[in-house]
């Protein structure tokens, strides 16, 4: 394999054992945090919330890149892919890898966004069920 391709695939891999950790994280928390202290409970969430404001414009400029990617993506037929392999159109088929290789990078990241958001909405159940419960407690 080529240098590009290995430094492409050495980064996806990076964003998909993050987004690995983060799900494992997830899981574990799932089954720890409810028997946890409400103000624990609530500690954690409002980390949660703090983390993903703090991303939220990187986290916008990734989702509209990747917007404006996939549209582009769906306009460009394979037929072009195909004449440019047989013009062998070296430029053209070297821009096409980057953009689908940046594709492929800001998805993985999205997904990492997208496990984060599911963390602080699992914490806000929780913490939801957990004021329920004690307001039904006399």
């Amino acid at each position: 394999m080529s240098t590009t391709i290995d430094k492409f695939t050495k980064q996806l891999h990076n964003n998909l054992e993050i987004v690995e950790e983060s799900v494992k994280s997830l899981r574990d928390n799932i089954q720890t945090v409810p028997k946890q202290p409400h103000v624990e409970i609530q500690s954690k969430l409002d980390q949660a919330k703090a983390n993903l404001s703090a991303k939220k414009l990187e986290v916008e400029g990734y989702r509209a890149k990747l917007q404006i990617q996939f549209e582009e993506k769906e306009s460009e037929l394979n037929s072009n892919v195909e004449e440019w392999k047989s013009w062998q159109e070296i430029n053209q088929l070297e821009l096409h890898a980057d953009k689908a290789e940046d594709y492929a990078v800001r998805a993985t990241y999205l997904a990492f966004e997208i496990m984060e958001k599911a963390e602080k909405a699992i914490l806000e159940a929780i913490a939801a069920r957990l004021d329920a419960e004690i307001a039904g407690t006399p």
